[in-house]
């Protein structure tokens, strides 16, 4: 879900969920990717793009995921635009399988 306020949209937490509900399984990297596919879509859905997200938030469950996770992260966003970005390491998420969960805020272009 998100929310768009003149040209900013903030997008809530995404977990590691397809669009048929299934939780991406497997490693640490399968959760990530369909984050970021979840994240795709959305600021698509909004007129947006991956190049114009502004700052994220990462909640991990596991602190041992954050090389990983830097790896990842770094492949996902352009260098010269690397978004803010807080990480947070936490004892738990609310569906228990998740390793990961991201909320993003990003530009947008004022509607005409």
């Amino acid at each position: 879900m998100a929310v768009r306020h003149g040209n900013t949209l903030y997008v809530s937490v995404l977990g590691p969920v397809d669009g048929q509900g299934n939780i991406a399984r497997g490693d640490f990297a399968a959760q990530f990717e369909q984050v970021i596919r979840n994240l795709h879509a959305i600021l698509a859905e909004a007129g947006t793009d991956i190049t114009r997200v502004l700052k994220t938030s990462v909640l991990l469950v596991r602190a041992t995921d954050v090389p990983e996770m830097n790896r990842l992260y770094a492949a996902t966003f352009d260098a010269a635009h690397l978004p803010a970005r807080t990480t947070s390491v936490v004892a738990a998420l609310p569906v228990p399988d998740f390793l990961l969960e991201i909320e993003a805020i990003a530009a947008v272009d004022e509607t005409p």
